[in-house]
């Protein structure tokens, strides 16, 4: 018997040693920023704001020790990294507890089977309102084709809507049952008005990691005078379609190349949002190498609230049948439009009031965060911290009630979701864990004859999808991930106020193969204190 524990032990602590390591040390501090000219206290990682960068490729393990200097507690989440079999490092309040003040946690996370851009944020509170995020790169491994050049270089472009009030202010407007006000700005990279600076030399093509970090906004993002191919999103790789202008809706990444094929001076980057009033706009600078010439003229415009246009674009960006994604097999050997579907889940989001104060739902029940994460009461088997089947399938078109929503699904199942807007403003969605198919999307009612305007061929695979107003959104989602996932609005207020819940894909398998054991070092908290974590 400790012989086998031995060896599961050396299996579980070494396996996998032919798959690079990657250390990083991280001390998260308050600071001085001034991103819209006025001085704010900012959310540093190392003193940086934005955080640093990532850089891995498929399959590295990446080891970031997090330290938290600030005066409350921490938690970092990573949008678009899947996690695989281990929903524990997935850095949500569901799944992990946070780090406490003047303490520090080890993140293991593996970026198993994945390339492609995504980002990385502060989960807590409204912590999101004041940094931390940064960017995140999964390069291919060498011997796996990349249906395009190496570009000459590789910029992570960071934008998001942006408040000058503090993120605790901003939190206690919302604690009151308020809403938020409009943002005051827009930046890129953590900087305003012609703040941002690329420099890049005539002749050649660059790689540009756009992430929209913000909070609630739409952007739209551009470049004087040159175009944009599309060629990859959050991890799938795209048919390369050109675009003058690109939106980019609250909690998505593209990779687009640009090359500088224009003459010699200095050229605006605009980003400005979409659908509304009033229009917020910021430029940053892409410097031509030699040019004496700055930028000049006015800034391109862009589209403002036009719905069609956004919709076209998005249904135009489809997957490359023939590129290699992580693996060397074309994506397209995955035919996901010959699966058949085991479950419909619709989910409707709603607005309104509960006990005088501003809530958020989907299918009338709005979020409410437990006193221990969902993960380890599910793993210590604590009852009443949560309870399956809290949320339905379908709306309920009942009023709106608060509870901790957990809805379960069988691992192995391939579902179909409904994303159903029947608001006036535009929506966007993640889920933790997974990359699903966006099969389709239009305006007015679902029905189940909407499917017969599905694309079952090349619909490409992302982590977060948007739902126009009044439309809708249908993905497939091949559950082969089991945990405890998090699914929510990336409209931070929204989510804040309960438009979210988790997604239990469940088995009653034990088998590490199925999802591995609690991390040795993972915090205990609420509930799960002095639990013991893995003994062996």
């Amino acid at each position: 018997m400790v012989l086998n524990l031995l060896v599961l032990f050396l299996v579980f602590t070494i396996g996998g040693a032919e798959d690079p390591y990657r250390f990083f040390t991280w001390n998260v501090t308050y600071g001085d920023i001034y991103p819209l000219g006025v001085r704010q206290q900012g959310i540093l990682i190392n003193g940086q704001f934005p955080g640093p960068d990532i850089y891995s490729v498929t399959n590295d393990n990446i080891i970031i020790n997090v330290f938290n200097s600030l005066d409350e507690p921490f938690l970092i989440s990573w949008n678009g990294i899947q996690n695989r079999r281990n929903s524990y490092e997935d850095g949500v309040y569901g799944t992990t507890c946070p780090i406490p003040p003047g303490k520090n946690f080890t993140y293991i996370l593996q970026m198993k089977d994945q390339i492609g851009s995504f980002f990385y944020f502060p989960s807590l509170g409204f912590h999101k309102a004041a940094g931390g995020f940064g960017g995140i790169r999964i390069l291919s491994r060498p011997r796996i084709p990349v249906p395009f050049p190496d570009p000459a270089d590789d910029y992570t472009i960071l934008i998001g809507d942006w408040y000058q009030a503090n993120h605790m202010d901003l939190r206690a407007i919302l604690d009151a049952g308020k809403k938020l006000p409009f943002p005051d700005g827009v930046l890129i990279n953590g900087r305003g008005l012609n703040g941002a600076f690329f420099t890049v030399e005539q002749g050649k093509t660059y790689r540009l990691r756009i992430s929209n970090v913000g909070l609630q906004n739409s952007l739209n993002f551009r470049i004087q005078g040159h175009k944009m191919t599309v060629v990859e999103v959050e991890g799938t790789h795209t048919v390369q379609t050109t675009y003058s202008s690109l939106d980019v809706h609250v909690g998505q990444s593209y990779s687009v190349l640009v090359t500088a094929d224009q003459s010699l001076q200095d050229y605006y980057i605009v980003v400005s949002s979409r659908f509304t009033t009033p229009i917020l706009t910021t430029t940053g600078v892409l410097h031509y190498a030699n040019s004496n010439s700055p930028v000049s003229g006015p800034p391109p415009g862009g589209p403002t609230i036009e719905i069609d246009w956004s919709l076209n674009q998005a249904r135009s960006i489809r997957t490359n049948l023939t590129a290699s994604g992580p693996r060397p097999n074309p994506q397209g050997s995955y035919h996901y439009g010959m699966i058949n579907t085991t479950r419909t889940i619709r989910l409707s989001s709603s607005a309104g009031q509960v006990n005088g104060k501003q809530r958020y739902a989907v299918n009338s029940v709005s979020f409410v965060p437990a006193d221990t994460p969902l993960k380890l009461a599910d793993y210590f088997k604590i009852d009443g911290i949560f309870r399956v089947g809290s949320i339905s399938d379908a709306p309920t078109g009942g009023g709106i009630y608060l509870d901790t929503s957990v809805m379960q699904a069988d691992y192995r199942a391939f579902i179909e979701i409904v994303f159903e807007n029947n608001e006036d403003i535009i929506q966007s969605y993640h889920l933790n864990g997974y990359s699903f198919f966006v099969v389709g999307m239009d305006g007015g009612q679902w029905t189940p004859a909407s499917r017969d305007q599905y694309n079952l061929r090349d619909a490409v695979s992302r982590c977060t999808t948007q739902v126009y107003p009044n439309a809708w959104t249908a993905i497939y989602v091949a559950l082969d991930n089991v945990g405890m996932w998090n699914l929510r609005s990336e409209f931070w207020a929204r989510q804040y106020l309960g438009q979210q819940f988790y997604l239990r894909v469940y088995t009653t398998s034990t088998s590490f193969r199925d999802e591995y054991p609690i991390p040795k070092n993972a915090l205990v908290c609420g509930r799960a204190s002095g639990r013991r974590t893995r003994p062996l």
